[in-house]
C-alpha cells in the first residue's frame, strides 16, 4: 500500500514549530511495510486543506493526517475532510460523553467550543483518544482511507499504536510486508569518502536501498529492504552489512543504530570497568552524553569541568609549570588532566579534553579547531592532538566530544585508541589532521 502524510497548521507551515509527528509516523508506517511517498504540509485554510484531501485521495491508498482537531476556529481538519468527502458533519454522542468525562476527571469545566470536537464527517469511524480531548476519525474518500489524528505528539503516538496500526494491518488483509532497515553508524570518514568506498554495493545487491545520513558528527549508512519473508530479509541485510563493514572497517562504531556513548558504556560494562572525565573545551558535553545512557551509574564515576587553568591545577593536580611551559591546550596538559581525573575518581579509565572551539583564541600553531585528547588507564597515559577545520563553536565541541569517546572505544576494543607513535599526518584513513601523538603506553610520572 502507498501512504502519504499530511500535517496541518500555520505553526507547522511557517516553521514556527518543527513537524516531528510526520517523521514519527513515517518510520512507523515503513516498519509495517507501507511505502510513504509524500510528506505534505498546509496551513489553516479550509479550501486548501479540503483540496489537498482530494489530491491525496486520487494518489494514495492510505493517508495519515495530524492537527486541526481542536476546539478553536482555526482547527479545520474535520470540516475539510467532510467537504472533500461531500458529506455533512454529524454529532457523535459517545464521543461527546467521552469528552465530557475527560473534563470531569480533570475537575475542569468544559467550554461550549469543545462540543465541536464531537462533530465528525457522516460515515466516518471515531478513533477514541483516552489521553486528550480530541478524538480522531477514519474516513474513506475515493479509494483512499484517511486517519485523522490530533497534533499533540503524545496523543498522536498512542492513537497511532492503539487505533491506526491494527486497522492498517487489517486493511492489508493481515498479509505482512516487512520494511526493514539496518543502521551502521560511523565516525572518521566524510560522507563523500563513504560514498566512494561503498560505490558498487547497490549494483551488487539491487534489492537493497543504500542511503547516507549525516547525523553530525557521525555519518549513518542506512540499508533498506522490503519483502514478505522476514528471515530472508534479515539474512540479506546481514550479508550487505558485512560487505559495508569490510569497506569501512573500524570507522563503524555501531551496527544497530546505537549512539557512541551507548557503545562505550556497553564495552565498559563488559570489562567491569569505570570511567572518569576531565573536560575543558567540551564544557561537560562528554559527561552529559555518557550519563544520558540508562544504567550509566554502573560505570560513570566522576566529571570535572576544569575550564580555568586554576581548576586544572587545583582539582586535577596539573602542575602549574606544565601549563606555563606547554599551554592549556597541549598533549602534556591533557595527559596530566587524564591522570588526575583517574586518580581522583579511582576509575579504571579517564578521558580528558582541552582545545580551542573558537571563534577566537586560535594561533598559527594551534588554530581554532585544535583539540588535545588524553586517555589514562591501567596501560598508561597517552594523548593525541586533532585539528577539525570545520563547524561553528557548538559543532566543534560535538566533534571534540565524539573524538574523545571514539578514542576510548578504540582503546577498549584493542584498536590503539590514543596510544600511537609520534606522527603528523592527514591520513586518508582519518580525514582530520592528527599531530604530535604520544608514544605508545606512555605512563604518567610525577
Amino acid at each position: 500500500m502507498i501512504a502519504e502524510i499530511l500535517a496541518t497548521g500555520d505553526e507547522i507551515r511557517s516553521g514556527a514549530l518543527v513537524d516531528s509527528n510526520s517523521a514519527y509516523i513515517a518510520e512507523a508506517l515503513e516498519r509495517e511495510g507501507l511505502e510513504v511517498t509524500r510528506h505534505l504540509c498546509v496551513g489553516d485554510d479550509l479550501k486548501t486543506i479540503a483540496a489537498v484531501f482530494g489530491e491525496i485521495a486520487r494518489r494514495a491508498d492510505v493517508a495519515l493526517v495530524t492537527g486541526g482537531l481542536g476546539p478553536t476556529e482555526d482547527d479545520l481538519t474535520t470540516e475539510a475532510a467532510a467537504r472533500a468527502a461531500d458529506v455533512e458533519l454529524v454529532l457523535d454522542k459517545d464521543a461527546l460523553v467521552a469528552i465530557e468525562a475527560f473534563f470531569m476527571r480533570l475537575n475542569r469545566p468544559m467550554t461550549r467550543s469543545n462540543r465541536k470536537q464531537a462533530l465528525f464527517p457522516s460515515g466516518s469511524d471515531v478513533l477514541p483518544n483516552p489521553i486528550g480531548t480530541a478524538p480522531g476519525f477514519k474516513i474513506k474518500i475515493d479509494s483512499c482511507t484517511f486517519f485523522c489524528l490530533p497534533g499533540v505528539p503524545r496523543e498522536m503516538r498512542k492513537m497511532l499504536a492503539d487505533e491506526v496500526i491494527p486497522r492498517l494491518i487489517s486493511l492489508s488483509g493481515n498479509i505482512r510486508q516487512f520494511s526493514m532497515v539496518r543502521i551502521l553508524s560511523t565516525f572518521g570518514y566524510t560522507e563523500s569518502m563513504i560514498g566512494e568506498r561503498l560505490s558498487g554495493i547497490a549494483a551488487d545487491f539491487p534489492e537493497i536501498s543504500l542511503g547516507l545520513r549525516a547525523k553530525f558528527p557521525e555519518i549513518q549508512v542506512r540499508l533498506y529492504i522490503r519483502g514478505n519473508d522476514e528471515d530472508q530479509l534479515n539474512h540479506r541485510l546481514a550479508i550487505v552489512a558485512e560487505r559495508v563493514g569490510e569497506k569501512l572497517g573500524n570507522k563503524i562504531f555501531s551496527d544497530d543504530g546505537r549512539s557512541i556513548q551507548a557503545v562505550v558504556g556497553d564495552l565498559l560494562i563488559k570489562k567491569d570497568a569505570t570511567v572518569a572525565v576531565a573536560e575543558s573545551c567540551t564544557g561537560g558535553l562528554i559527561a552529559h552524553l555518557l550519563t544520558n545512557v540508562p544504567g550509566s551509574s554502573r560505570y560513570f564515576l566522576f566529571s570535572g569541568v576544569t575550564y580555568a587553568n586554576d581548576a586544572k591545577i587545583d582539582v586535577l593536580g596539573v602542575p602549574p609549570e606544565t601549563i606555563e611551559t606547554y599551554g592549556a591546550v597541549s598533549l602534556q596538559t591533557v595527559r596530566r588532566m587524564a591522570a588526575g581525573a583517574r586518580e581522583t575518581a579511582n576509575a579504571t579509565y579517564s578521558i580528558a579534553t582541552s582545545g580551542i572551539a573558537g571563534p577566537d583564541g586560535g594561533t598559527d600553531e594551534k588554530p581554532v579547531g585544535t583539540v588535545c585528547i588524553g586517555l589514562a588507564g591501567p596501560e598508561g597515559v597517552a594523548a593525541r592532538q586533532f585539528y577539525f577545520p570545520f563547524g561553528n563553536r557548538t559543532g566543534k565541541k560535538k566533534l571534540f566530544a565524539m573524538a574523545a569517546l571514539d578514542a576510548l572505544r578504540r582503546h577498549l576494543l584493542g584498536m590503539g585508541g590514543l596510544i600511537l607513535f609520534n606522527c603528523t599526518i592527514r591520513s586518508p584513513e582519518f580525514p582530520f589532521k592528527i599531530c604530535s601523538c604520544a608514544k605508545p603506553a606512555m605512563r604518567y610520572t610525577s
